[in-house]
């Protein structure tokens, strides 16, 4: 009853349009009159959530993306990702996914990637004569690598969800080898689509423009050698390499490439700081609920309930993936993760699931969600700068869905893909 009492607030308040950062706290505070604890522990528990160094990181990395993103560096990612693959027929279309990819590898973010990139890409794409929803689909889905290359915030939410066990350095490196493999199945895609379409393909980039190309990227590169490189070596905790990545993001920005306007720098502030204290009040909410979930026993019954469905761990492994898939439709990706991270990671342990290998399924799969609807954030921003809807979209997503699944099967069931590189580095 007392399980039913929180979630079933929850969703009710859900239900009701409310946003889901207060259903989470209403709820939280719902169930501790219910079952008679002061109101007094939910509030130290939401300022407990929100106490805590590693979350610098979010803030650091969400300003440092974007800070790039609108300071020039997506088009300068996208000529040299032309220097590399824009020659092959269909090759528009394969610039548009390395550039998500190296990007990513920047922003962290899927929504600031689809902005970044698409803005660029889907007029170029529809002007080479690629049908402006393929163009769409495509921006959109090879964004979804932004949550699992690093640096993602997410890992940094699900390590906080996680209890502050999962290291977010191995976070980081473990999302390196799964992002990779998405970006690969969705290159196969679009190969074997540009053979069957007869899809463009442009002029090979002659080598003196190539050098120039890449020397004028290299400096937005840099930025990943600082935030991997920084963790790695020792130098940098996450949360500093993140503090270090922003000053550099904007001293690149601000005096090396110049396109952004000094007079801009506010606005671009405070929709940083917008977006950031919505997250990190999501992020005290969900610590009071977890909370309330502790006390009302509801992993270890959760676990129990699915003991009882099956004792195979790759058909656990599949349910929850299902599970995730449909929730995902639903809702947002960090409120999912703060949600289910600690109900299902239990269940995870008890099947002998690495925490980190659970981690980059519970990402990707949530990063699918991002792009479905009806609820699919990045796949709104998409369409709006695609200038198509909603429904000629999701008609032609299809083929998309399954090359994205098939990456998040194959990082289900072969753990060595997300463990290797972590344990590699002793992480």
């Amino acid at each position: 009853m007392d399980a039913l009492v929180l979630i079933g607030s929850f969703c009710l308040l859900a239900a009701l349009g409310v946003p889901v950062a207060y259903c989470l706290g209403l709820a939280a505070l719902i169930g501790a009159l219910w079952i008679d604890i002061p109101a007094e522990a939910v509030m130290l528990k939401i300022s407990d959530g929100t106490d805590d160094f590693a979350l610098l990181a979010i803030p650091f990395f969400v300003l440092a993306g974007a800070i790039m993103a609108e300071g020039g560096m997506a088009a300068r990612l996208i000529n040299l990702a032309k220097v590399f693959v824009g020659w092959i027929r269909g090759g528009l279309a394969l610039v548009n996914i390395l550039a998500s990819t190296m990007f990513g590898c920047i922003s962290g973010s899927s929504v600031a990637d689809t902005a970044s990139i698409g803005s660029v890409m889907i007029p170029q794409m529809v002007k080479q004569g690629y049908s402006r929803v393929f163009a769409t689909n495509l921006t959109i889905c090879g964004s979804v690598q932004a949550v699992v290359i690093p640096p993602s915030h997410n890992a940094v939410i699900y390590s906080l969800a996680a209890g502050g066990t999962v290291s977010i350095g191995a976070l980081f490196l473990a999302g390196v080898f799964p992002g990779l493999l998405f970006g690969l199945c969705l290159v196969g895609l679009v190969l074997w689509l540009a053979r069957k379409r007869e899809m463009p393909k442009a002029e090979p980039i002659t080598w003196g423009q190539s050098v120039r190309i890449a020397l004028d990227a290299v400096w937005g590169l840099v930025t990943i050698v600082i935030i991997l490189g920084g963790i790695l070596s020792g130098i940098f905790t996450a949360t500093e390499s993140a503090a270090v990545a922003c000053v550099y993001a904007f001293l690149v920005t601000m005096f090396v490439y110049r396109d952004y306007k000094w007079r801009d720098l506010p606005r671009l502030v405070h929709r940083v700081v917008k977006t950031v204290a919505m997250v990190m009040m999501l992020i005290g909410f969900s610590v009071a609920f977890g909370y309330l979930m502790a006390l009302m026993q509801i992993p270890a019954k959760a676990t129990q309930f699915f003991l009882t469905l099956t004792s195979d761990k790759y058909v656990m492994l599949l349910l929850v993936n299902v599970l995730l898939l449909v929730l995902g439709t639903f809702m947002d990706m960090a409120p999912m993760l703060l949600i289910c991270t600690p109900i299902l990671l239990p269940v995870m342990k008890t099947f002998g699931v690495d925490p980190v290998h659970f981690g980059m399924i519970m990402i990707i799969n949530l990063g699918i969600g991002l792009i479905t609807p009806p609820v699919g954030p990045t796949l709104f921003v998409g369409c709006a700068i695609g200038k198509v809807t909603m429904e000629e979209v999701s008609k032609e997503l299809w083929p998309f869905y399954g090359a994205m699944c098939l990456a998040l099967l194959i990082v289900t069931y072969v753990p060595a893909l997300s463990l290797w590189l972590p344990r590699a580095f002793g992480l």
